[in-house]
């Protein structure tokens, strides 16, 4: 691995904790998306204040607005995480290049292409355009629990969708799932 995003992907590790005291759960994302699940259906009891209330009872097109309107923003966060990523990359290879004089350096392989590891330095924006990206896929993932609980469908009915969309070697050991007269592809 290259020794600059070594570096960054082990920062990225980093910035996640469990509090002190608590201990973990069996499935972090599973335990994480059943609370919110949880707090989301508790919403339909609040009134007018709760955005969250004013989603699930207002006029579908609000809640179903905003699900587009996330995915978006998740596309653009992801072009701005890949474009820092090009764009460092693109740098390291004009640096390597004029360190060694127009010429690669190293081993020839037989594509033309040189043989060493390159070193790339990926910019403090790259870490910071990945924290958004996760932020706006908060948002995405929110606004689909939303829709969700909007029209009745439970995570584990949501869990049976996707595990009957994996293989038998890939879905989990007695995961949930469909019966085939509830399974719809397409329209």
């Amino acid at each position: 691995m290259v020794a600059g995003r070594e570096k960054v992907l082990h920062s990225m590790v980093n910035k996640t904790f469990i509090p002190e005291g608590e201990a973990a759960p069996a499935s972090q994302i599973g335990a994480t998306l059943e609370a919110l699940a949880a707090t989301i259906a508790a919403r339909r009891d609040a009134d007018e204040a709760s955005y969250t209330y004013r989603l699930l009872t207002g006029n579908v097109d609000g809640v179903l607005k905003k699900v587009m309107e996330e995915s978006g923003e998740v596309a653009l966060a992801a072009k701005d995480v890949e474009g820092w990523a090009t764009s460092s990359l693109a740098a390291a290879v004009a640096l390597e290049a004029t360190e060694a004089g127009g010429t690669t350096t190293g081993a020839e392989t037989a594509d033309g292409g040189a043989d060493f590891p390159l070193s790339v330095q990926l910019p403090p924006e790259y870490g910071e355009a990945v924290d958004h990206l996760r932020y706006e896929a908060a948002d995405v993932v929110y606004h689909l629990l939303v829709v969700l609980e909007r029209y009745g469908i439970t995570l584990d009915e949501f869990a049976a969708e996707l595990n009957n969309r994996m293989t038998e070697g890939e879905r989990p050991h007695g995961a949930v799932r469909l019966h085939d007269e509830f399974v719809r592809r397409g329209k």
